[in-house]
């Protein structure tokens, strides 16, 4: 066998075997709700009350549906600026300077944080400046969690993007600077067009991380199993639920539970699709 043929026989085993981990994901959490979903249906989905006492089970994916929602989208809106202005000052403004390469190191830093690590930290440090804030009486709830989590994926929209704005060819730009362009001009007419799909990649990443994040929103969202009323309100989120009660799970919790990760499958896939679908827009 030669060298070609043995390549393309391990590319192929190895895209073989993503395709069956993926199957096998899949095929064990479907197995996994059946029972949830025979009892409730697909009501499950919209009912609103997690209820494990036996012998009155009702469990329902509405309230952690909704806050792993709210809590994923405000994190994406909070960190959208930040990651926008900085890629820019790091790729454009200062680009190739000192202070350029020391915030870019701080940024890759920043992202191989633990989760843990920024929950501690915002649970004795966020927490109680929200408190003081009166932003919340117990420093828990919605607002808090989303805080901490566009925090968190800050530094990978920043450093993606960051690497697609210092793809724009430098041709482009000097074209458009000889012509009389000015750098806000160059900015909006020439790098955005150029480098949007690959920064809406980059948000959409981000995003695909706030919204299987686990420890950090555990510590901070107040785990109350209830649709949130409010940004300033405690909620709970399907990473999270599953995280506090799997380990102690039996019967139709455990089912309801897997149905939960279920749920939660299926909407990265649905958020990554449209974020693909988006790209492929942008980029013809």
């Amino acid at each position: 066998m030669n060298s070609d043929r043995l390549t393309r026989v391990f590319l192929f085993a190895s895209s073989l075997l993503i395709l069956m981990i993926a199957a096998g994901i899949v095929f064990t959490l479907v197995r996994g709700s059946v029972p949830a979903f025979k009892t409730f249906g697909l009501r499950f989905i919209v009912a609103d009350v997690w209820n494990p006492t036996t012998g009155r089970e009702s469990y329902g994916a509405l309230p952690f549906i909704a806050g792993t929602l709210i809590t994923s989208v405000l994190a994406l809106i909070i960190c959208l600026p930040l990651a926008f202005s900085t890629s820019l000052f790091m790729a454009e403004y200062f680009r190739g300077t000192r202070i350029a390469r020391i915030l870019s190191s701080l940024v890759d830093l920043l992202a191989g944080i633990p989760s843990i690590v920024y929950g501690l930290w915002g649970f004795y440090t966020l927490r109680p400046l929200l408190i003081s804030l009166g932003v919340s009486n117990q420093g828990f709830g919605i607002f808090t969690s989303s805080l901490i989590l566009a925090i968190m994926i800050v530094p990978y929209a920043t450093s993606l993007s960051t690497e697609i704005i210092a793809m724009v060819p430098d041709e482009l730009k000097e074209a458009a600077y000889s012509l009389g362009a000015t750098r806000r001009e160059v900015i909006f007419n020439i790098i955005l067009p150029s480098a949007r799909s690959g920064i809406i990649a980059s948000y959409i990443l981000a995003l695909g991380r706030a919204l299987g994040e686990t420890m950090a929103v555990t510590m901070l969202i107040g785990n109350s199993n209830v649709v949130p009323k409010g940004l300033f309100s405690t909620g709970n989120t399907m990473a999270s639920i599953i995280a506090n009660q799997f380990g102690e799970a039996g019967g139709l919790k455990l089912s309801s539970l897997i149905a939960i990760g279920l749920l939660l499958f299926a909407i990265t896939a649905i958020v990554n699709s449209i974020g693909k679908f988006i790209i492929n827009r942008f980029s013809k």
